[in-house]
């Protein structure tokens, strides 16, 4: 029967808390004691192979399987999950010679899985376990088996999987990340798996995806009068002038700042010139560069605005904080 336990206190759910997480961080790291040549092995493994990675399990090792299955499809080893269970009923049919089949199973008795073993070898795939018992029969009858045990679990009673799931969900990055490492997988790759979110929006925009082009950028030569740069700017709705040369060279900036600066110093602006009040040597980029560089420069300089210009240093275009905000860049 069932007794009545006291409401925990704060401090005690707080005491559990760190308790948890102390007993998962220290789970983790022990696993990069382990950590060497059967590590070496799998990666090798599935990068000698010319199929994809099937990764499987049941129960809590089914869950992590399944995270384990998207973060390699999304770092370039092509990779999707079946069930352990579905595997007997069918799905073991969508393994193939060249697969590399990855079993998890934190007792690496799960019968689920022990049941499809003989037909994954069957098939001539290759089969790599994680289990937390190196002698278990999945470990065993695994090409390679990669040793994710833990001293104990993070639940009080030592028996819901906690520390040992953290431990499989880390032990699985790592073979990710190395896979991606060998590939020679970059942030463009990266990029294409994730073109509908923002990560594919930051990677892959350039700054002439988001400029302005020449002829909707302010621009007037240096001697122009104050006052025509205060019209023009108002009707840019950029914040700012560039300011160009006979070939359109930029040689300077005007922006709502230096306006400012200007009538703080008293510049009277009926007879002042665009060169008295305008900064000198502005910052450019070219219209090829991805648009988060010229993210990066405009938040580490504090600016709000970047003048595109081609190889020749000729003024093409202009881009805004606003048009990286637009754009999501941002």
């Amino acid at each position: 029967m069932n007794r009545p336990h006291p409401a925990p206190t704060a401090e005690g759910a707080a005491a559990l808390a760190r308790r948890v997480l102390r007993i998962e961080a220290d789970a983790v790291a022990a696993l990069a004691e382990r950590v060497g040549v059967e590590f070496e092995r799998a990666v090798a493994l599935i990068l000698q192979r010319n199929g994809r990675v099937i990764v499987t399990g049941i129960g809590k090792s089914g869950h992590v399987a399944r995270k384990l299955a998207a973060t390699l499809a999304s770092t370039g080893t092509p990779a999707y999950f079946v069930h352990a269970a579905e595997a007997a009923h069918g799905d073991l049919g969508m393994i193939t010679p060249e697969d590399v089949v990855i079993a998890l199973s934190y007792s690496g008795s799960s019968e689920e899985l022990l049941t499809i073993v003989p037909l994954v070898k069957r098939q001539g795939a290759r089969l790599i376990s994680m289990t937390g018992n190196p002698t278990s029969p999945l470990a065993r009858e695994a090409d390679v088996h990669l040793d994710a045990g833990v001293s104990e679990e993070a639940c009080p009673l030592n028996l819901a999987p906690t520390a040992s799931t953290t431990a499989a969900l880390a032990l699985g990055d790592a073979l990710a990340v190395a896979l991606l490492d060998a590939r020679g997988f970059g942030a463009d790759d990266f990029a294409r798996s994730h073109p509908g979110g923002a990560l594919g929006r930051r990677l892959l925009t350039h700054v002439r995806d988001v400029m302005r082009p020449a002829d909707k950028v302010p621009a007037l030569a240096a001697d122009a009068s104050l006052q025509d740069a205060l019209l023009q700017m108002t009707r840019g709705g950029m914040g700012m002038i560039a300011v160009v040369d006979a070939a359109h060279h930029p040689v300077g900036i005007f922006t709502d700042g230096d306006l400012r600066r200007a009538l703080e110093r008293g510049c009277d602006v009926r007879s002042a010139r665009l060169a008295e009040v305008m900064s000198g040597s502005p910052r450019t980029i070219s219209p090829d560069a991805l648009a988060v560089e010229a993210a990066e420069i405009m938040e580490r300089l504090r600016i709000s605005q970047l003048l595109a210009i081609d190889p020749e240093g000729r003024l093409i275009g202009a881009l805004t904080t606003h048009d990286l905000m637009l754009a999501k860049v941002i």
